[in-house]
């Protein structure tokens, strides 16, 4: 039986298992991420920064979704698009995902810089203004950094492999992990060994109720993101090391373990964040208390 009908690469990679398993990961993660956008933009008191912040990470992790998805449909029910260019798009659209993920959680990370450590000599850097122009700035990065995805013909159509560069494109491939993980995360640990040392300092030679209790907040903020992104980073975790290694257990591993942690990322975001789960919690009391005088109601009148 020809592989291009049992989906199943020449590698031994099933996609008939793997993709729909991560495509439902990812549908669950949509769902959540659209939870979280929906309660912060009908929620007055969830109008700050950080929420909106959150908000970009959210759209972010959509766009990795329906990439993600987009290549699976291709690859499973439009085997007759053989085109390369075709190939490259989805592998740049792919590519350009990962990169509005992780380079959200370095926005993140300037952010929290800007809150604890810089606000009180320039209290123009906490802005709305100044976080939408850093907004402005990382989604035109993420256009760019991917870019050699679409310039280059290092991504082809190959039968029953989804859009990726070869790992035979060593070049590409050491742009590939260096752009879009190595760096961000370099700064990203950076900035937040920064910030904890900063923050510590500060608490010990502070006396006041007032300075302790922003700090306090700040550690908090900190903590809620770095378990964020531990998580996410966990999920690429055996991409990089078939990326490493060639060893191709770790790529289907890979395949599914982003889409699932994505979506449990998601999951931590709403339990988290307090303000988050302040509204979570008045809303599901507000509708028991509902659904609780319908019932007496309902028992009264069969009485």
């Amino acid at each position: 039986m020809n592989s291009s009908t049992t989906g199943i690469s020449d590698d031994g990679t099933n996609y008939n298992l793997i993709g729909p398993l991560s495509m439902s990961f990812a549908s669950i993660a949509v769902m959540i991420a659209f939870i979280i956008l929906i309660l912060v933009t009908l929620t007055k008191p969830l109008h700050t920064v950080s929420h909106l912040l959150i908000c970009n990470t959210c759209i972010s992790s959509i766009l990795y979704c329906i990439a993600q998805c987009n290549n699976y449909v291709y690859l499973l029910f439009i085997p007759w698009d053989t085109s390369d260019m075709s190939c490259r798009w989805r592998g740049y659209f792919s590519y350009m995902s990962i990169v509005a993920v992780v380079y959200s959680y370095l926005l993140q990370a300037i952010s929290r810089l800007f809150f604890a450590v810089l606000s009180t000599k320039y209290r123009w850097l906490t802005s709305f203004k100044t976080h939408f122009i850093l907004i402005l700035v990382q989604w035109m990065l993420v256009l760019v950094i991917p870019l050699p995805a679409i310039v280059t013909k290092d991504i082809y159509f190959r039968v029953n492999f989804l859009c990726w560069v070869p790992m035979a494109k060593l070049l590409h491939i050491a742009y590939t992990i260096i752009a879009y993980y190595l760096i961000p995360i370099a700064l990203i640990v950076a900035i937040y060994i920064y910030i904890y040392t900063r923050i510590k300092r500060s608490a010990t030679q502070a006396f006041t109720q007032g300075p302790q209790r922003k700090s306090n907040r700040d550690l908090e903020v900190l903590r809620n993101i770095m378990i964020l992104f531990s998580i996410y980073i966990l999920g690429g975790v055996p991409t990089i090391f078939y990326m490493l290694s060639g060893i191709e257990i770790f790529y289907s591993i890979g395949i599914v373990s982003v889409s699932f942690t994505v979506a449990i990322e998601k999951f931590f975001s709403l339990l988290l964040d307090r303000e988050i789960r302040k509204v979570l919690k008045k809303f599901f009391c507000h509708s028991t208390m509902q659904v609780l005088p319908m019932t007496v109601n309902t028992m009264t009148k069969a009485k």
